[in-house]
């Protein structure tokens, strides 16, 4: 028998050594990755700066962002989910620890034969524990760890998107603002104009047609006004469902656009991954895929479990526990799949496809973070160019069209011609509000996509429950 466990001795040996690797299968390649060493549109490596929120320097938005996160109803659902993930940690770690049970049983049998009645009470002890020998149970344990940082990451990424989203809105709500009261002075320049020609069609100095152009172009201003108080209404009751109050489309914003002309920090490629918590959240998911594998590949080594008992039975429930008849037990289990239909190994090939799975996608997310940024200061570029060049086309439109206007009164030129160049004046207005208001969506943009936190300590409450 001594020959026989020395000769299993070395196999039993190599089995352990193999179920307690704990060797990362994530791609070297993932792990090393070279990153760029700086944006491809910014050679600036200032550190990306937090707080930008402050910058904007508006009581109202302050107000805006803190009824977010305190009343959004998606944002309580993600803290549930943090809270939840939070909870699940706790039973996967539970797993490690020894399981004590107390066991009480009374009853009271009836003997037909002797047609006597017996009682019968028991009190038992139990104590359970799995041997973590091949690291099983600590897999399954890491593997909740690491769920529980990527939905700590995901949550702090989704706070950071909602604020991004009631800025972003409220700017919008602006921009609405803005442009209805353009159009209202377009409606008033229209009536004006209606007025002098249909003064001089009376007096014989205009024609019919330019009376009809006219009331066209009033109709069709009046139009705009309708449709974009509309259109202001919706942006407000949007603004609203976001900091979790009935959408009544009452709230008041009186607010400027302001025009952003300073550059923001972005910071190097490379410190992304550690700051942005999308990235951060897509490592931990890969990290659990990684733990997920292991835990798979040593499902299908035996299991070692100790169990101990300690207990009393009596007739009578007053005699329980006097000493007397105390009985104990303490036994150990072995159990070992031998076959399953190749179910362990077809998991344990799930999960190794999984992992593959996740490191692609990681990947994906983390250049799309970086094309995120890169695009955002391109576009920066871009709009800051277009707002210069469409101020000047503004002066421009302007004075032609008071020009056209005097000359038509001087008959120099067709009614037609002063329609053309009110129109290319109004066009020119209306598209510097919306360049102005893109170029603060893509500047809080880039903060989002460059992980910067826009909270102070009096921002950084989350609703209940309390998930960090």
């Amino acid at each position: 028998m001594t020959g026989r466990f020395k000769s299993l001795l070395p196999a039993f040996s190599s089995l352990f050594l193999l179920a307690c690797s704990n060797t990362s299968e994530i791609d070297e390649n993932i792990q090393n990755l070279s990153l760029p060493e700086h944006w491809q549109e910014s050679k600036q490596a200032l550190a990306v700066e937090n707080n930008w929120l402050v910058q904007l320097d508006n009581a109202q938005v302050q107000l805006l962002v803190k009824k977010a996160l305190a009343a959004n109803h998606q944002f309580s659902i993600q803290a549930y989910n943090l809270a939840i993930a939070e909870q699940q940690l706790v039973v996967s770690g539970s797993k490690l620890w020894p399981e004590l049970d107390l066991a009480f049983r009374a009853g009271r049998n009836k003997d037909n034969q002797t047609e006597k009645y017996s009682n019968s009470n028991s009190i038992n002890l139990n104590l359970s524990y799995e041997v973590d020998i091949w690291g099983k149970l600590s897999a399954a344990d890491q593997l909740s760890n690491y769920n529980y940082l990527a939905q700590k990451a995901s949550f702090e990424q989704y706070r950071q998107q909602l604020v991004v989203n009631v800025v972003a809105t409220w700017f919008k709500v602006i921009e609405a603002d803005k442009l209805l009261k353009l159009y209202l002075n377009r409606v008033d320049n229209a009536q004006q104009n209606l007025t002098i020609i249909e003064a001089g069609y009376h007096s014989g100095l205009s024609s019919a047609l330019d009376v009809y152009l006219t009331r066209n172009d009033l109709n069709n201003e009046l139009t705009r006004v309708s449709e974009q108080k509309t259109e202001k209404t919706r942006v407000i009751r949007q603004l609203e469902r976001l900091i979790g109050e009935y959408p009544k489309g009452e709230l008041l914003v009186n607010a400027n656009l302001p025009l952003l002309t300073s550059e923001i920090p972005v910071g190097l490629p490379s410190e992304l991954i550690s700051r942005k918590p999308e990235l951060k959240a897509s490592w931990y998911q890969l990290l659990s895929k990684d733990a997920g594998l292991a835990y798979a590949h040593k499902q299908r080594f035996p299991s070692i479990v100790l169990s101990g008992s300690v207990g009393d039975s009596t007739a009578d429930i007053g005699d329980l526990l006097s000493g007397s008849s105390l009985a104990w037990s303490l036994l150990g289990s072995v159990s070992a799949p031998i076959f399953n239909a190749g179910r362990l190994k077809a998991n344990e090939e799930k999960a190794r496809l999984e992992l593959k799975q996740g490191e692609q996608l990681y990947l994906d997310n983390l250049y799309n973070a970086f094309s995120d940024v890169e695009n955002a200061i391109t576009a920066e570029k871009g709009l800051k160019q277009s707002y210069d060049t469409m101020l000047e086309a503004q002066e421009n439109a302007k004075i032609a069209a008071n020009l056209s206007f005097e000359q038509y009164q001087s008959g120099l030129v067709s009614y037609t011609t002063v329609l053309d160049a009110q129109k290319r004046s109004y066009d020119a207005q209306s598209t510097l509000i919306k360049i102005k208001s893109q170029l603060i969506a893509n500047r809080i943009n880039l903060h989002l996509s460059l992980g910067g936190d826009f909270s102070t300590p009096s921002l950084a409450s989350s609703p209940a429950p309390k998930a960090e």
